[in-house]
């Protein structure tokens, strides 16, 4: 039942904020929820590091809950977690408890904006933890619509038409989705054990030519998801026009289900097709982060040049899968507790800015640091981040992801690797010429009485900035974790 009471603490909070009108309360309740949820989580941390100790060569789920829900067609309640999915989860409810304090002065349709925030957080903890496909499938369309809602709602600028263009190209992805789950439901008929499940599919090993033909689709579906070029453009329009959290939301986490997504592809289903395709996944894999970094280099609107570096930051995740070994594998998941931390951070940080100066553009900002030195200096932080500064989260997990990458003694591998390696000079000239023009140089006189963080905006910073040290100074702790499977699908793999 402790896996169980993940979901409870939103789901009570989406029934009481239902019949609730008082502003204050809404928020409180929402913030109890995730906080109540993080205790929870806490336990299981706990009791997952116990479980390890006693059973470090175990290969089961833990805590995992297995129940038919339909007999005629296969679809099970089956969820379950390793260490993998446990850290992606503890993103997930960070992020949320930092987008609940960084929207405490919304008022408009207060208790549904924070129904929307709940129900993105069931979505993503969901999707982490499901092992039957079609239940995976279910909760990544859960977190579609409140990302449409929240733009089309409570977004800025051209909200229409991002919020139109994510959901079409979200659809388009989850179709390419829905055709390869249906691909292979028509298979396991045809080998004759009936099932949507994933550890089926692994035990029974889906035949060479299947996977190459199905591969393509889940791939392609979920690389939508993680804006892999080119299925790119829905992220750029629709964090500039998303509300803070909205932002938060769509980059620290949804881009990580589609990571996530093509990770369980490649790992458990089709390590043969993944291993097949590899040469071209790399090649759209440094298109997206070199592409994303040169794009970068020219935006002049904040939100804007981080929508795009998370395309570039992104694509690392998928060069490391592509790459299928033990270094790569562990920076790629490195890589998305780190973008996922930093890129929230970074557009709270942009909220926090807009709301004092109204304006994005960093040639209409300037010298901020003499009158909100906190904010400042946090933003500088996360900018190095980006840029990979050593001690910091970012360095460490693109470090991984080079240095497997290095390993491989390919002449082509070793092309893309250099050719990843070249965003790293990319990023430090966007994100310091970004800080310069934003935090140094001559204040705006309209700026002079701008106020500094308050409470809720400092403790978010604290929260998102703690994760990015601990990862950067010790990143032992996740990869403790993560070892032991990333172990255990490398074994399973042949080549």
């Amino acid at each position: 039942m402790l896996i169980l009471a993940l979901f409870l603490a939103p789901i009570l909070s989406i029934i009481i904020l239902l019949n609730l009108k008082n502003n204050q309360f809404l928020k409180l309740i929402t913030l109890i929820a995730s906080i109540i949820q993080f205790v929870v989580l806490l336990f299981i941390i706990k009791e997952y590091l116990d479980f390890k100790n006693e059973n470090p060569v175990n290969n089961h789920l833990f805590l995992e809950e297995n129940i038919v829900l339909f007999k005629s067609i296969p679809i099970r309640f089956h969820i379950g977690l390793n260490g993998i999915s446990l850290l992606l989860i503890f993103l997930t409810n960070i992020v949320t408890i930092c987008g609940v304090l960084i929207s405490w002065k919304i008022t408009f349709q207060a208790n549904f904006y924070f129904i929307m925030l709940l129900m993105l957080n069931i979505g993503a903890i969901g999707f982490f933890m499901s092992y039957d496909l079609f239940l995976l499938f279910f909760f990544l369309e859960i977190a579609v619509i409140p990302k449409f809602l929240l733009i089309y709602i409570w977004g800025t600028g051209n909200k229409n038409y991002s919020a139109m263009k994510l959901a079409i190209l979200l659809m388009f992805g989850s179709f390419l989705i829905l055709f390869g789950l249906i691909s292979l439901y028509s298979v396991s008929n045809f080998n004759g054990f009936h099932s949507l499940d994933i550890l089926d599919f692994q035990k029974n090993n889906i035949s060479f030519s299947n996977q190459i033909k199905i591969f393509p689709f889940l791939f392609l579906g979920f690389s939508v998801f993680t804006a892999m070029f080119p299925f790119h453009s829905w992220v750029p329009d629709g964090h500039a026009s998303a509300p803070t959290a909205g932002s938060m939301f769509l980059a620290g986490i949804s881009m990580k289900l589609g990571s996530y997504g093509c990770f369980i592809i490649a790992c458990y289903l089709f390590p043969l097709a993944t291993q097949y395709y590899a040469n071209y996944i790399l090649i759209l894999a440094t298109i997206s982060v070199l592409y994303g970094a040169l794009i970068t280099l020219k935006q002049k609107d904040l939100k804007y040049l981080n929508a795009y570096s998370s395309i570039s930051h992104c694509g690392f995740i998928i060069f490391g899968i592509a790459i299928l070994n033990d270094t790569t594998l562990k920076g790629s998941v490195l890589q998305m507790l780190s973008h996922g931390f930093m890129t929230a951070l970074f557009f709270a940080l942009i909220g926090m800015i807009y709301q004092r100066t109204h304006t994005k553009k960093m040639s209409e900002l300037g010298g901020l640091l003499k009158v909100i030195p906190f904010i400042s200096t946090i933003l500088i932080i996360t900018g190095l981040t980006s840029l990979g500064l050593p001690g910091l989260s970012g360095f460490i997990a693109e470090l991984f992801i080079i240095a497997g990458a290095w390993d491989i003694h390919k002449m082509n591998f070793t092309f893309y690797t250099i050719l990843i390696t070249l965003s790293l000079i990319l990023a430090s000239i966007y994100i310091l010429r970004a800080i310069g023009n934003t935090v140094f140089g001559t204040l705006r006189a309209e700026f002079i009485n701008l106020s500094d963080a308050t409470w809720n905006e400092k403790l978010c910073a604290f929260i998102l900035l703690s994760c990015i040290i601990i990862i950067g100074c010790f990143p032992a702790i996740p990869i403790n974790f993560i070892d032991a499977d990333i172990k255990q699908i490398i074994n399973s793999i042949k080549p």
